[in-house]
């Protein structure tokens, strides 16, 4: 008999307590549970005032930015701590079905910015959390409001940027993570770039010519901020650097459980993986020998890799491929489409290119004007040497190309955007999300449309999807082992980048990227992770409907209720309780 791993969130011992609860004696509990978590939120936003303006939160945030001071942040964990113990005190048998869902997320939402603080040593060891915490294209990219009163956030959130980088001087060890510090270099110099570029020519429309000199003045200002912050961590950092950057087996177990209400222990997570990796490596071969049977699988790949477009037509391709995928979802019934209004496709703005390859903007879940979602892919970097820009193209093949839109777009990041904003779900819901849920479900999207027959009918394109389908299958999986070799098994960057080139097959260039992102991103392991619990959630649900089960009402279903860990997904959509425990 298949053996199934068991999870539990927090506290998941007491449900089904809730109904022993008189209703009267419910109702006070639930007020009580939403007016501390309204409470939570204001200071919540209040710390993090530009993740409200992402979220659309505008009336008081707008033009704010955070306060890294010691002491700042030191009240921060106060009241962090202070309200886990609150949320401690509640008796949850007395919430409602909703609320208690709530009570869960608000309360990992909590531990985890905790284990961030106190155990991950966000502010102490990661000079990344300082080089990418302000963000003004925020104000660039979505017109809330007119030019003029935007450029008046800019100018108030810029002024702040000369004592982010002081607090960070003062903050930050004597000794930190090489890769840390690179990175951190990396993000500086990209904002440095985008206020000396971008946004210049962002603002070029702007006639006040008074509050253009104020902007250039403050402007000028904040970029040798950034200049002196890449100057700070070359010349005193990176000659003390270390490689202390694994998080340790027992935070490692911290994250798995607050993140997704995982249990399991590292060790069988890897041994997961190693078993995906294998299986996912069969499906990748017997793609390849219906492409061309008297090659090497990976010389299959490698020449379906050199079928790209160049780095001029990348943008292109994207934008004229993105049609006809989203058509494939209307077709096909794959999921319902809340709204007309498409993705705009865009370079990845200059700041994030040193960690991403192509990413999803979405509008905030409480925008009301600026609805704007930007789909970001990462351009040739013009300094890098003909193997290099070779070994970036490769990643975007025109079937990756295809494999990347739907996991950013139709049906992937894109699309729980629109079903999320358009959705019933609450304000918490809304605002905190788990990344096995979010990328996961994206990750997922990309086999699943494959399945669905998208590739065409004929048998060697339709392998050619497959193979590039696998291919990005495989780069996660070996994230998944790369995430646990590296922060509970010692395994080193270098050793990294070599088990990506073993097993995913890219360049070098690439496999350092994607080993070196493990190092600052443990998580990265929920992208197969929470693949592979939407999978087993989608059997069982099939099984429980038989002859009802309809992909298009299980899709909407996995899509319209928040972002939580799909544990609690299979408490919304799976009667029996006692499957509810048995994520993967």
């Amino acid at each position: 008999m298949k053996q199934f791993i068991s999870a539990v969130i927090l506290f998941a011992a007491i449900i089904g307590c809730n109904s022993n609860t008189q209703p009267g004696a419910k109702a006070d509990t639930d007020a009580a549970f939403q007016k501390l978590a309204n409470d939570y939120l204001d200071g919540y936003f209040a710390a993090r005032p530009l993740y409200a303006v992402s979220l659309g939160f505008h009336e008081g945030y707008d033009g704010k930015v955070p306060d890294y001071s010691k002491a700042a942040l030191d009240a921060e964990l106060s009241r962090l701590k202070g309200f886990d113990s609150q949320l401690n005190s509640i008796d949850t048998t007395g919430l409602s079905n909703q609320n208690f869902m709530d009570f869960r997320i608000l309360r990992n939402a909590i531990k985890s910015e905790i284990l961030n603080i106190e155990d991950e040593h966000i502010y102490t060891h990661n000079p990344m959390t300082y080089a990418g915490a302000i963000d003004v294209n925020t104000y660039v990219k979505r017109d809330f409001a007119p030019l003029e009163e935007r450029l008046k956030y800019i100018i108030s959130t810029e002024r702040v940027i000369p004592a982010l980088f002081a607090a960070a001087k003062t903050n930050l060890e004597d000794s930190l993570p090489k890769p840390f510090i690179e990175t951190a270099i990396q993000i500086a110099e990209g904002n440095a770039g985008f206020l000396k570029g971008d946004l210049l020519t962002a603002l070029k429309d702007v006639k006040n010519d008074t509050l253009i000199a104020v902007f250039k003045k403050v402007n000028d200002t904040a970029i040798k901020a950034y200049d002196n912050f890449v100057q700070w961590l070359t010349k005193e950092k990176l000659p003390k650097a270390t490689n202390h950057y694994a998080i340790g087996k027992e935070n490692y177990k911290k994250m798995l459980l607050y993140s997704e209400g995982i249990t399991m222990e590292p060790e069988q997570i890897l041994a997961i993986g190693m078993q995906e990796l294998k299986k996912e490596q069969a499906e990748f071969n017997a793609a390849a020998k219906i492409i061309n049977p008297n090659k090497k699988p990976v010389d299959v790949y490698h020449d379906l890799q050199n079928d790209h477009p160049t780095a001029d037509s990348l943008i292109p391709v994207v934008k004229e491929h993105l049609e006809s995928i989203r058509q494939f979802l209307i077709d096909h019934k794959i999921c319902s489409i809340p709204s007309e209004v498409r993705v705009g496709v865009k370079e990845t703005p200059q700041y994030a290119r040193a960690t991403s390859t192509a990413s999803m903007d979405v509008a905030g879940p409480f925008e009301k004007k600026a609805t704007e979602s930007y789909y970001y892919v990462t351009p040739v970097n013009a300094s890098w040497n003909a193997k290099q820009k070779e070994d970036w193209l490769h990643q975007f093949d025109y079937y990756t190309t295809d494999n990347v839109t739907i996991h950013e777009a139709y049906p992937g990041h894109y699309m729980q955007g629109l079903h999320l904003n358009a959705s019933n779900a609450t304000k918490i819901e809304k605002i905190f999300g788990s990344y096995a849920y979010v990328e996961g479900w994206a990750h997922y999207c990309e086999k699943m449309m494959v399945d669905e027959g998208f590739g065409g009918t004929d048998s060697v394109t339709a392998a050619k999807h497959r193979l590039a389908m696998s291919g990005d299958a495989l780069l996660r999986i070996c994230r998944l082992c790369n995430s646990v070799k590296i922060h509970c098994q010692g395994a080193t960057i270098e050793e990294g980048t070599k088990f990506f080139m073993d097993n995913w097959y890219q360049g070098e260039k690439p496999s350092y990227q994607e080993s070196l992102r493990g190092s600052f991103d443990p998580g990265y392991l929920f992208y197969t992770v929470g693949k592979l619990e939407i999978q087993k959630l989608r059997k069982d649900y099939q099984q429980q409907e038989g002859s009802n089960f309809s992909l298009q009402k299980f899709h909407d279903a996995m899509m319209d209720n928040g972002m939580p860990p799909v544990i609690m997904l299979r408490e919304i959509l799976l009667k029996d309780k006692s499957k509810w425990n048995e994520i993967l």
